[in-house]
């Protein structure tokens, strides 16, 4: 017999004049749905993005995606989502300029590039066979130039560890913005940034907490931004060049974390002060992760039902639906001659609340997937590797190997968080910049960057990059 699920209460009083109906889990709208404080927002990132240097794009670009409630949208018969149309600025800025070294990407095509280009090129077609019809194939058009778009523009941009500071700052400042806006909406039980539309303005409840939201469309989705900014904040504090904002990201962060009363994210959170409690046995990780097989596969022996129902056992937060997570992986595996070629369509049908996909890797799998589930494993795999190999490379120098450590343990809360949660709002964008990090940040220690691309000169009067100098003026590197 089935457990019952926790007690869920979604307050239904009347919401923003500008909300287009969009639930916790998302939706569509009929109409544009822009609130004039983000049109001039779009405006300001719009100027900043064509007047910086290209080196500073990525800081306006990554604020207005990831402080945008991803409902503001404008309609002309497709939806240009706040992100999109900043995606295609972007785009627009980089087409404009090239960079130093010549070189579109850090390292030219590599690796993790292709792996990603296969994986959404895969899952496109994938969806389009499964519903044949022109709705499906413009909205994995949108989808596709969302991930293709969003990864690559973030690979060019973000080129070496100065760029990845940069990445890190803006991210543990809109940690900052909504660590704040989380703490009002406890206080409230109302989520000011409701007030913009696309999101709901008044905060979902389980059990009698607020489970706040903050910028994103589902309290999950912020905390789950809150356990990655963590270790970021640990990296950049082992960096030694922006302590203050290492600190208040570090604290902004862990507010996310538990003001959201989701245990996915706390279980990312915990995870990090795991794996920085394994520093002094890095040398043993292969012991490690066999000691870690053999375990799992004991406990698959000996336990009655399969390994993931340890799911079902864990709850920070109290009502948490770990029972649920493990039933969703029980059916995915179960059901894996209906999904493995293309996906399916029919996994709602496959169980109570299977329509929920909230476990990342069981998502890429259900819409796409035997092909687009490996991709997306082997990207995760190619990021461990790349900060193991560089760690290893460092040398003796052990701020270095600190650093690629954490670089891994940012890895290592994501995949934690990804087994709770699927990324279907702006948070999409985090991880692109997550992939998009480990390359810049381990191509020096590989010998693969070029020289020039790590410490980048003061622009020359006759530079051809638009306003460089005038932005050098408030934009120090």
């Amino acid at each position: 017999m089935r457990k019952p699920a926790a007690v869920y209460h979604e307050m239904t009083a009347p919401q923003s004049q500008y909300d287009p109906g969009f639930a916790a889990f998302g939706g569509g709208s009929a109409d544009s749905v822009l609130h004039p404080v983000v049109i001039v927002g779009i405006g300001v990132v719009v100027v900043l993005t064509f007047l910086l240097p290209r080196k500073h794009v990525i800081v306006p670009l990554l604020l207005g995606i990831l402080l945008t409630p991803s409902g503001q949208n404008l309609n002309l018969g497709v939806h240009f989502y706040v992100y999109r149309i900043l995606v295609l600025v972007g785009w627009a800025r980089l087409c404009m300029s090239k960079p130093k070294s010549g070189k579109f990407f850090t390292g030219g095509f590599i690796t993790l590039d292709k792996v990603f280009l296969t994986w959404a090129v895969y899952r496109f077609l994938a969806v389009n066979l499964q519903f044949l019809q022109i709705g499906a194939t413009m909205f994995q058009i949108a989808q596709l130039l969302d991930c293709v778009g969003g990864y690559f523009l973030f690979r060019s941009l973000i080129r070496n560890d100065t760029d990845v500071q940069r990445v890190v700052t803006v991210f543990t400042l809109v940690a900052v913005v909504s660590a704040a806006v989380m703490l009002q909406e406890l206080h409230t039980g109302r989520n000011m940034m409701g007030l913009l539309g696309g999101i709901r303005l008044i905060s979902a409840t389980r059990n009698g907490r607020i489970r706040a939201q903050g910028v994103f469309q589902h309290s999950i989705l912020a905390g789950s931004f809150g356990a990655i900014v963590f270790p970021l904040s640990l990296w950049l504090w082992k960096r030694g060049s922006a302590k203050l904002a290492a600190v208040v990201g570090a604290i902004s962060s862990t507010i996310m974390v538990f003001a959201c009363a989701s245990s996915t994210p706390v279980a990312g959170w915990l995870g990090t002060f795991v794996a920085v409690c394994l520093w002094p046995l890095r040398k043993r990780l292969r012991l490690i992760r066999r000691v870690t097989v053999v375990t799992l596969l004991g406990l698959a022996v000996v336990m009655k039902a399969p390994i993931w129902y340890l799911l079902a056992r864990i709850d920070f937060a109290g009502g948490s639906s770990g029972w649920e997570r493990a039933f969703l992986i029980d059916t995915f595996t179960h059901h894996i001659g209906d999904w493995w070629l293309i996906g399916s369509r029919a996994s709602a049908t496959w169980g109570w609340d299977m329509w929920d996909q909230c476990n990342q890797f069981v998502m890429e799998g259900e819409n796409g997937g035997l092909v687009p589930f490996i991709c997306f494993v082997a990207m995760i795999v190619i990021c461990f590797k790349a900060a193991g190999n560089a760690r290893k490379l460092a040398g003796r120098n052990r701020r270095l190997k600190w650093l690629f450590w954490l670089l891994g343990t940012v890895m290592f809360a994501q995949v934690l968080v990804f087994m709770g949660v699927d990324y279907f709002d702006q948070s999409k964008f985090v991880w692109y910049a997550i992939l998009a990090i480990f390359p810049a940040a381990t191509m020096a220690a590989q010998g693969s960057a070029a020289p020039e691309e790590t410490v980048e000169p003061l622009p020359s009067p006759g530079s051809s990059d638009p306003g460089e100098a005038f932005a050098e003026s408030f934009c120090p590197s």
